[in-house]
């Protein structure tokens, strides 16, 4: 599944949470910029994307092929449903086993007529501070799923919260966790809520990289340090979560290379060792997915 070398793993190329959001900057429609953007993560050795954009978040299937070839980035495409407000009308409807056929329909013959299979299922949110109940209800169709197909399955934390729960509903049913990735844990700025997430077995991403309003990196690389020294580095994976056309470097924006630009000096000089930044970006995600 995987091209041999950098893993970017909680990214989006086209989304749409315009309507929600009522605001256009969260359409990120702009092709071309991305298609540069991605050359550039070329460059930077990066040839694979987990793109975790889903049902109802605007997914559009043909637009992520054309980056991808255009770009050479090999992109891993998601099934499954957001979070509340942003899932469709018939998620209240359905029960978790029709919500679940839904999804392995897209893992085992194709997403939308395309012939592109999913190959992992996510983003699967919870709202900060509570799993709503049909939250619940996506959170057990993804481990119904998860468990029929062997698809790892990657979240959503809003700002970092509901981690530990989470693990929890994973655990309580036999879920295999080295095929579960936490995403957003960084946003909780809490070294002890993440070790405790990583001792009980599953990954972990620090995915929210650059969105300093959020969370200053400088925290974020004082985390990975706790983390590399108790010899945990082997679970945790990095990104950018760019989701906005203000995000994106021609409109002034961080832009997908941040991590490379910036991030990745930063870590060195903190005195990350090579081989922690190498685990994260390409044999962690090896493993994740084999």
């Amino acid at each position: 599944m995987l091209k041999d070398g950098y893993t970017l793993m909680h990214e989006h190329i086209f989304i749409d949470l315009s309507g929600v959001k009522k605001l256009d900057d969260c359409r990120l429609d702009c092709k071309d910029e991305t298609i540069e953007e991605f050359k550039e993560l070329y460059k930077n050795g990066v040839r694979n994307i987990t793109e975790v954009t889903n049902i109802g978040m605007g997914r559009d299937i043909n637009y992520i092929r054309e980056v991808s070839k255009k770009s050479g980035i090999n992109v891993i495409c998601a099934t499954g449903f957001y979070k509340e407000p942003f899932y469709p009308e018939f998620v209240y409807e359905k029960n978790e086993k029709a919500l679940s056929e839904i999804m392995k329909k897209e893992i085992l013959e194709g997403i939308d007529e395309t012939g592109t299979k999913a190959g992992i299922i996510g983003e699967i949110g919870s709202s900060k501070d509570k799993i709503t109940e049909t939250e619940l209800k996506v959170f057990k169709s993804a481990i119904i799923t998860h468990l029929e197909t062997g698809i790892p399955i990657t979240t959503h934390t809003s700002l970092g919260t509901m981690g530990h729960e989470q693990v929890k509903l994973f655990k309580e049913y036999k879920v295999n966790l080295d095929k579960i990735v936490i995403g957003h844990v960084d946003l909780s700025g809490n070294t002890e809520y993440i070790l405790k997430m990583l001792y009980d077995g599953v990954y972990v991403e620090f995915d929210t990289i650059g969105k300093n309003n959020y969370l200053l990196d400088d925290i974020r690389v004082e985390m990975l340090k706790e983390i590399e020294k108790r010899e945990l580095i082997d679970r945790v994976f990095l990104s950018m979560d760019i989701t906005r056309k203000s995000n994106m470097k021609y409109s002034g924006g961080i832009g997908y290379n941040y991590i490379f630009e910036v991030f990745l000096p930063k870590l060195r000089e903190a005195g990350i060792k090579e081989s922690s930044i190498e685990k994260m970006l390409k044999t962690n995600p090896e493993n994740f997915y084999k």
